[in-house]
């Protein structure tokens, strides 16, 4: 089993105490003392105030700052409260590979059989190459590492495949991990490829490396202990994807009906190369959200109706022949949301028939959007910032193309909806909005596609001028029910539930 290891690193010896007993209360198996960060450090003192009752197995980390740590004094004086440590029965020492060997002189064979020996070596810039990982895992081996630890740093989401090849192929106990934002993914999964531990910090304000989760959302978002080498891997590729709710709303789903899976946030940069590197039948689904939403019909092999007649894709699912197959279910997500924002006394017609809806944008969404309208009977005008996109797609679904600046003079018709489907107004930028407030009085509806925040600025200014408004959150939540039955192989989507998530994270 993976271990769930919490860095301390707070600035006082009782910061860290009551730190040791968050982390045993929160779930953790193993505390990480970083003796570093503690000001004014007495290590004849300190230590044994450190470790007198503490709750959880200890590992002692003093990271000097030539390895990303803050101790800048000499090896003697570290080494010897490395060995204090030892002496005083932690469970673990961690030593930089730079001067390992020079520690296992000074140990001179009298190191603990209960503590064990972590060699580390830490790369901030870049994921060196498989045979250099090897390498470097090799190294780590013959200065007499009880477990081996490399953390590197990822430039690109594809970095992290390096690393889990050479996990899965080591003979004796690693940590790998790959920091940064974009190697997320090398600390949710390490189960799957047989991490020994990876890090959960208490709160975002006690990290001690780049793109540490929180032990709360690996035990409770992702669901870590269930992970093994038979999990399913699924997630959401966009960029940026740190706001979105995808990863909660799904892994919840997902642990209620069993269904052995985990759904990440995946910071992608090129859609293409991410597919590729991520080839295992074991990686078996992915949501597509901006800005890959038409990228992904040219890496899709296959298409379902809806998706090719769009020409965008907000869910991909890989077949047991490894054949990506591609869907759209953002679609049926903002028809009906809009259609029941709008209300419909003719179960056999669409509320949508025959009015005018102005949408806002040309991407995927947009794109969904504007051919659900049509089909619906509705007539389309499209306002996008760059103007030749919003002429092929009107063109696409025979309908008017203006400029976004256009809509802060426009003057739809009686009835006309509105639908913003651009990001304009998605955290972190929640100041953004695509149509300035005086303009917003003339429409019937106005629909955002952002549901992060639940109530954007366009929202809010339209319910200022009393206008009815139709939150994105539910096409998230009826997309989100799409994507979830495509990527079970047809279980029916908790609905109640996803509601229920949603209303609370949203």
């Amino acid at each position: 089993m993976t271990l769930l290891c919490v860095p301390l690193v707070g600035r006082t010896v009782e910061e860290m105490k009551i730190d040791a007993a968050a982390a045993a209360a929160a779930g953790g198996d193993l505390v990480e003392i970083r003796l570093d960060y503690i000001e004014g450090f007495r290590p004849r003192e300190d230590l044994p105030r450190l470790l007198h009752s503490c709750p959880l197995p200890v590992l002692v980390t003093y990271r000097p700052n030539w390895e990303g740590g803050r101790y800048d004094g000499d090896d003697a004086t570290r080494f010897e409260t490395l060995c204090l440590a030892m002496e005083l029965g932690v469970d673990y020492v961690d030593i930089e590979l730079k001067v390992a060997d020079k520690f296992v002189d000074f140990l001179s064979g009298n190191k603990p059989d209960k503590c064990k020996l972590i060699v580390s070596s830490h790369n901030y810039e870049s994921t060196p190459s498989c045979e250099e990982l090897a390498n470097l895992v090799a190294r780590i081996q013959e200065v007499g590492a009880d477990i081996v630890k490399v953390a590197t740093t990822a430039t690109d989401i594809i970095d992290v495949s390096r690393m889990f090849q050479v996990m899965v192929h080591c003979q004796v106990p690693m940590i790998g991990l790959v920091m940064s934002e974009r190697g997320l993914m090398s600390r949710v999964l390490s189960p799957k490829f047989g991490g020994y531990l990876t890090f959960g910090i208490l709160d975002a304000t006690k990290t001690s490396a780049s793109g540490q989760p929180t032990l709360e959302e690996l035990l409770d978002v992702y669901n870590i202990r269930c992970i093994g080498p038979d999990t399913k891997v699924l997630g959401l590729i966009a960029n940026p994807v740190k706001q979105s709710k995808s990863p909660i709303l799904h892994n919840k789903c997902l642990q209620s009906v069993g269904y052995n899976a985990v759904y990440l946030p995946l910071l992608a940069d090129d859609l293409a190369r991410f597919l590729d590197t991520y080839s295992s039948p074991d990686f078996s689904g992915f949501s597509c959200s901006l800005p890959f939403k038409v990228d992904a019909v040219h890496c899709c092999h296959e298409h379902d109706a809806v998706a090719k007649s769009i020409g965008a894709i907000n869910t991909i699912v890989r077949k047991s022949d490894g054949k990506l197959v591609g869907y759209n279910t953002d679609y049926i997500g903002a028809i009906s949301a809009i259609e029941d924002g709008l209300g419909s006394k003719d179960a056999a017609m669409s509320p949508l028939s025959g009015r005018l809806i102005v949408v806002v944008g040309a991407g995927g969404a947009a794109k969904a959007i504007a051919y659900g309208a049509k089909k619906k009977g509705a007539r389309v005008v499209v306002a996008n910032r760059t103007y030749e996109k919003a002429v092929t797609l009107a063109n696409a679904v025979g309908g008017q193309a203006l400029r976004l600046a256009d809509l802060e003079n426009f003057r739809p018709e009686e009835g006309t909806i509105l639908a913003n489907a651009t990001s304009l107004g998605m955290y972190p930028n929640v100041d953004g909005t695509p149509v300035p407030k005086k303009a917003l009085r003339f429409y019937d509806v106005v629909f955002d596609a952002v549901y992060a925040p639940k109530v954007t600025r366009l929202l809010r200014e339209a319910k200022e001028h009393g206008v009815k408004v139709v939150s994105g959150v539910e096409m998230f939540v009826r997309q989100a029910m799409g994507q979830f039955e495509h990527f079970t192989g047809g279980i029916e989507a908790p609905e109640s539930l996803m509601r229920e998530i949603a209303a609370q994270y949203t």
